[in-house]
């Protein structure tokens, strides 16, 4: 059976160690992505989730899923991997919910290509958008709701939904919809790269 998963394809997915090397490199790939930011408040625009898109699209729902849940230990362990150099603090600001759903970010990219809703360049576009609109639950449930629920205070807590679409949401909506296409052609690319190699 062919594989969907481009790393797979490409390097494999079997043992311990070269798991822990794609987690660890996909990790710091994201780290590097969240620097290159413009500063904007609550909310900088950065190239993470271009980055994560790239890690589920070619890691796959599990490892990708991995990768994510280990650049947020990475974060909570004080190591300036988050935005702006940001680390522990960053988990409960006002992008804990953009954070946390980096992981269902990945997760779901993974599982579009395993299931095979994200082939071409068009359908993987496509899933990117859908899923970076999807990142859009956790990342306004948190200033909204959920971080009163856990007596989280900033002046953010507890925003109305105007204030949200004018901070957390409308900012990005193009932004993510480039992202998503640029993901498509990285994966693509590498696609078009290991045929070429295999034919």
């Amino acid at each position: 059976m062919q594989d969907t998963v481009l790393s797979k394809a490409l390097i494999g997915h079997e043992g311990l160690i070269r798991k822990l090397g794609l987690v660890i490199g996909g990790s710091l790939f994201i780290a590097l992505a969240a620097q290159v930011s413009v500063p904007f408040y609550p909310v900088p625009v950065t190239l993470q989730t271009l980055a994560i898109l790239i890690v589920g699209l070619t890691y796959g729902s599990r490892l990708g899923a991995a990768t994510l849940l280990a650049y947020l230990a990475q974060g909570a362990a004080g190591l300036p991997v988050f935005a702006g150099g940001a680390s522990l603090t960053a988990l409960w600001g006002p992008t804990a919910g953009f954070l946390v759903g980096f992981v269902g970010m990945a997760w779901l990219a993974g599982l579009a290509v395993e299931k095979g809703l994200a082939k071409g360049i068009f359908s993987t576009a496509l899933c990117g958008i859908v899923i970076s609109a999807l990142l859009y639950l956790p990342g306004v449930a948190w200033p909204m709701y959920v971080a009163e629920a856990f007596d989280i205070t900033g002046k953010w807590v507890g925003s109305s939904s105007s204030v949200i679409w004018q901070y957390w949401v409308s900012p990005f909506l193009l932004g993510d919809a480039v992202k998503a296409v640029i993901a498509a052609m990285v994966v693509w690319g590498g696609w078009q790269a290991h045929k070429k190699r295999n034919a």
